[in-house]
């Protein structure tokens, strides 16, 4: 019989604060085509003659601001959800990131090394998106032709609307929610809105009309229905007014049009509008990292408080929690599963 693991895959991180890591990590992350779809000597223009001459140098510092004493907090966070997985199944569990490392292929040989052939990759993104579950599976399916021809991959899909993680994430937003609050802000990372039409194979999205509509073709590859989706689900268990919450995207990079409402513009005149004790959580990210931690918990806290508002609250990503594990173990379990019915 085959043997099977499981292979988590995260974005990845910087192996250091240092600025040369970081450089190295940012030039592998941008000049992915999924993340700045260009066509390929335009693209090094831009990231290797514009951005990387002045942004490792600023990523550095904003890295050292949440790093910790174990290492980046995305790959020590990654790492813990693998040990406590480990302990719930019986087969190999071994963590990827898209860039730097430990990289896609050194999680697949570690896997192999156990003698596995047949992989349940999950990509730890609950939205879809060309940046994210995408460029993972890409990645994967490239390593594996190129290194592993004799493995089989089954690959998690997009789990935003599953019950068991907007159960999940209903509840770990709700014990940490606090008692009084004005507003719950839901801030996704952003895309540009050109993605979400190079992502629709059956050309029927429209950014104007359709992430609204209980059915559309493009919903299963669409990122911002997807992110309202989530958005309208947690609301409901939580039983939340619909005019209580908030919906925005965040660390947009560069001057195309990214998808709206950006997450500093509404952070900067919310607190003017009469919202003064404000909640915000991130459920784009399942593991904080700068994106959280800096990006939100820091530079969007001075935003809004600068703003005009007054009391500010990072709800945390689900991290390590158990019930999130519990949610991990039964989305693997089902793609072992199925490799049964093959």
């Amino acid at each position: 019989m085959n043997k099977k693991g499981i292979l988590l895959v995260n974005l990845g991180s910087p192996r250091s604060t240092a600025v040369n890591d970081v450089k190295e990590y940012l030039d592998e992350f941008l000049m992915d085509e999924r993340v700045i779809d260009y066509r390929w000597i335009f693209r090094a223009l831009l990231v290797r003659g514009i951005i990387l001459k002045t942004r490792p140098a600023q990523s550095a510092e904003a890295y050292k601001t949440v790093w910790t004493e174990e290492g980046s907090p995305l790959i020590v966070i990654t790492e813990k959800i693998q040990k406590k997985l480990q302990k719930l199944v019986d087969v190999p569990v071994e963590i990827g990131m898209r860039y730097a490392e430990p990289s896609i292929e050194t999680g697949i040989q570690k896997l192999v090394d156990q003698g596995v052939s047949e992989i349940v990759l999950f990509p730890l993104y609950p939205q879809y998106a060309m940046s994210t579950t995408e460029t993972v599976v890409e990645k994967a399916e490239e390593v594996r032709k190129k290194k592993f021809p004799q493995i089989k991959i089954n690959y998690i899909q997009p789990f935003y609307n599953r019950d068991i993680y907007i159960n999940c994430l209903a509840e770990s937003i709700k014990e940490k929610l606090p008692e009084n609050f004005d507003a719950l802000q839901f801030s996704y990372h952003g895309v540009p809105e050109r993605h979400i039409y190079k992502t629709d194979p059956t050309k029927t999205c429209n950014l104007n009309d359709c992430c609204s509509r209980d059915e559309n073709p493009s919903h299963q590859f669409c990122y911002r229905h997807q992110c309202y989706k989530t958005t309208q689900l947690v609301i409901e268990k939580l039983n939340l007014p619909k005019e209580k919450t908030i919906v925005s995207f965040q660390s947009r990079l560069g001057k195309d049009k990214w998808i709206e409402p950006y997450t500093d513009e509404t952070l900067e005149t919310i607190g003017k509008k009469g919202i003064k004790n404000l909640a915000i959580v991130c459920p784009a990210f399942v593991s904080d990292c700068l994106e959280t931690l800096e990006e939100i918990s820091v530079e969007g806290k001075e935003q809004f408080l600068h703003g005009g508002g007054e009391n500010f609250h990072y709800i945390p990503c689900l991290n390590d929690e158990d019930r999130w594990i519990e949610v991990v173990k039964t989305l693997c379990e089902e793609k072992l599963n199925d490799f049964y019915l093959v």
